[in-house]
Order: structure tokens, then sequence, then C-alpha cells
């Protein structure tokens, strides 16, 4: 069985899944990360068709979960994330967090696609992560597959072509809505992200749609794929193999 499902891989891509360093919560003050089922659902998908994948951080180095998405957490909330929990307690997979190569390290010539994930530290992190900014705008004309979901989109926002005008501009896209920030900030009793990606990316000119409230829910325009949220991990790698042609 095992021979046949090898037969079956395509082993010839290569992707570059980046997530966001640890970080602390200008908000709430709070411990940040990526959510481990972002990175880890698509990173499955495509590991499954044979894909290479490289796990980056902008800066390098160890990096963490959120805490809520980690299926050990004694609040419950990622209990049922049984593939995440999988892949903790794998420990030459665990290893891949332990020291993520710079994005400084890394050049987009080596690659076929870019994922970005999401979680709360992109909010905390993203906007100032220039190098991250330049390299999806060097995947993006390079046309190459060009993906982030949730709150990874975030990182969208500040992209800008070599024409000048930003990556997201008449692109029809979607990352963590309105409806869901107004959820969380419901659950908190306060404000939870200091700016709201579906607000912003309006304003730059995209055309933002979604699936409804914490709905699995993807799309690609042409060769961008977004996603919505951390149930949207899987279907987010479903459509950046589709764009490429896998």
């Amino acid at each position: 069985m095992s021979k046949t499902l090898n037969l079956s891989k395509t082993s010839s891509k290569k992707i570059l899944m980046v997530v966001s360093n640890p970080a602390i919560s200008t908000t709430l003050g709070w411990p940040v990360g990526f959510w481990a089922s972002e990175l880890i659902h698509a990173w499955y998908e495509f590991i499954e068709v044979g894909y290479e994948v490289t796990i980056a951080s902008p800066k390098g180095g160890k990096v963490e979960f959120d805490g809520l998405s980690d299926p050990r957490d004694a609040s419950g909330y990622s209990a049922e994330d049984i593939l995440s929990m999988g892949f903790i307690h794998t420990p030459k997979l665990m290893a891949l967090l332990e020291n993520t190569p710079s994005l400084d390290d890394v050049s987009a010539a080596n690659f076929d696609a870019i994922v970005v994930a999401g979680g709360q530290g992109p909010m905390f992190t993203f906007p100032s992560e220039t190098r991250l900014h330049q390299l999806l705008a060097e995947f993006y004309e390079a046309e190459k597959v060009t993906a982030a979901l949730c709150h990874g989109t975030c990182a969208l926002l500040y992209v800008k072509l070599s024409d000048g005008k930003p990556l997201i501009e008449g692109k029809t896209m979607t990352g963590f809505a309105n409806v869901e920030e107004d959820f969380a900030d419901r659950i908190v009793g306060q404000k939870v992200m200091p700016f709201r990606i579906e607000d912003e990316a309006k304003k730059l000119g995209a055309n933002f749609i979604t699936g409804g409230l914490f709905k699995e829910f993807a799309l690609r325009d042409g060769r961008l794929v977004t996603g919505q949220q951390q149930y949207s991990g899987k279907l987010t790698a479903k459509l950046a193999i589709e764009a490429l042609g896998v």
C-alpha cells in the first residue's frame, strides 16, 4: 500500500511557508505567535502530494504556537485538532519550528510558491516586516503562487508592485473577517486586534469577500490565493496546488 501511495506523489514543487515570530500583543499584553492549524493543515496537504516545504519566519529562530491553537492547551479550544496533535508528537516535525531560517536568507528563486500562515502574531509583527513584503512582491511578479490565510493576509496590505500599486488593488481576496473580529472582541471583552484586515484591504481597492462566521473558505484570483481563517488551511493549500497545475 505504501508503494502505491508514493507513486501518486509528484515530488517536484518547493513551497516556502512563513509563520510569525513570537511577540506580545500590544492590545492585551499576552504572548502571541502563529496558529498551529494554519501551518500544519496546509503543510500536510503539500507533503501529501510530494512537495518539499520549508518553514521560515521573518527573523528566524524558534517559533511558537498561539496558545489557543495548541491542542494541548488547558482551554480545550483546539483539542479536536488531531492533525496538529500528531505534528506536535512527532519530534522530527517539531524540530522544524526550533530554528527556522530567516527570510533574509531565502530567495524567491528557490521556490515555486509562498504561503503565509496567520494567528495573532502577524497582526503585531508583519506590518514592519519589510523583507516579507518584498518577498511577496517578488513571488507575485515572478508569476509564482502567492498565498496567505487568516491574519497572515495582513502582510498583503503592505505589498506594492514595481509599478507602485498595491498588490491587492483590484484583486478578489479574503482574510480574517470583521464579523470574526466582532466575535473575538465580544468574547474577550475588548478590542483584540490593532486594526482590521477587511477594512484596510477595501481601502486599498480589494474586492474582499467572506464565507461566513468561522466557516472554511478560501479563494483564488489567478496566482493570488487567500484563506479566511484557521479552518481554511487545507482549502488554501488545495487551491495553491491547483494554481501550481498539479
